[in-house]
């Protein structure tokens, strides 16, 4: 037997980790960077998500703050 059931689920399309969290900033990049940096010896599964909500919304109050500039 070759260990395969019958009737498996068909995968659909994959979905981004970013995309499930609602954000545009890379989950999977800024996870596989904690993990490369030695910034500490396991990554939990939320951190990425966190630190990318935070750095989305950081970037978002800079451009914010850029375009009231701006108009003045």
């Amino acid at each position: 037997m070759s260990g395969r059931g019958k009737g498996g689920k068909v995968k659909g399309k994959s979905k981004t980790r970013s995309s499930r969290a609602g954000l545009q900033f890379p989950v999977g990049r800024i996870h596989r960077l904690l993990r490369k940096g030695n910034y500490a010896e396991r990554v939990g599964a939320g951190a990425p998500v966190y630190l990318a909500a935070v750095l989305e919304y950081l970037a978002a109050e800079v451009l914010e703050l850029a375009g009231k500039c701006r108009q003045r």
